[in-house]
């Protein structure tokens, strides 16, 4: 039997950190934002749709999407946001579950589902065991505004789109607490693992 874990927390509570830690216990992870990358490149099928329902102002020069510029779209306009979502998702959540069922399929002990949107796109039926990565809300703020060069509205703006991470740690299976060092984090992961029966 494969335990499916569904990794999630907030923008940045460290949740990427967290991820890469799998590496470590030989645990593969699908990652929903990198699949949300892949699915939107030219000539894909989400890539078409996004192009009809924004224009070409939300191209690049060598036709890619510009990232940037769709988000100070959507982050401000819900409607918009999603009709985006309404894209993307689908066919992220296709390219998921295939890549889900291979590791299934080869008897793998562990895989774990990178999902940003876990629970704001009711997703946990498709894990066994949420994790949710936490963070204090003024650290979270911190962090963004230091990594991305946000003010604090652009910043706030974009915390204020996702469910509190708090509500989400009330509702995950178990929580790493990242308001420490990346080490205590890992710890916690480990023990984690160790109380699910996977190492």
């Amino acid at each position: 039997m494969t335990l499916v874990i569904g990794l999630t927390g907030s923008i940045a509570s460290g949740k990427s950190t967290v991820s890469l830690m799998f590496d470590e216990f030989d645990i593969p992870v699908i990652d929903a934002d990198k699949l949300s990358r892949e699915v939107v490149r030219p000539g894909e099928e989400a890539y078409k749709k996004i192009v009809e329902a924004f224009g070409e102002k939300i191209l690049r020069e060598d036709l890619t999407l510009d990232r940037e510029a769709l988000g100070q779209i959507v982050f401000a306009d819900e409607v918009k946001r999603n009709t985006l979502n309404q894209i993307v998702h689908p066919a992220v959540r296709e390219s998921m579950l295939m890549k889900r069922d291979a590791y299934v399929k080869d008897r793998k002990k562990c895989v774990v589902l990178d999902i940003p949107l876990l629970f704001e796109s009711k997703l946990t039926h498709f894990v066994d065991k949420t994790l949710v990565v936490y963070v204090d809300e003024s650290v979270q703020l911190e962090r963004l505004m230091e990594r991305n060069g946000y003010s604090n509205e652009e910043a706030m703006q974009r915390i204020s789109a996702q469910i509190p991470v708090k509500e989400k740690a009330e509702l995950a299976d178990r929580v790493i607490d990242n308001n420490g060092s990346k080490f205590e984090s890992y710890q916690q992961l480990e023990t984690i693992l160790k109380d699910w029966g996977i190492i």
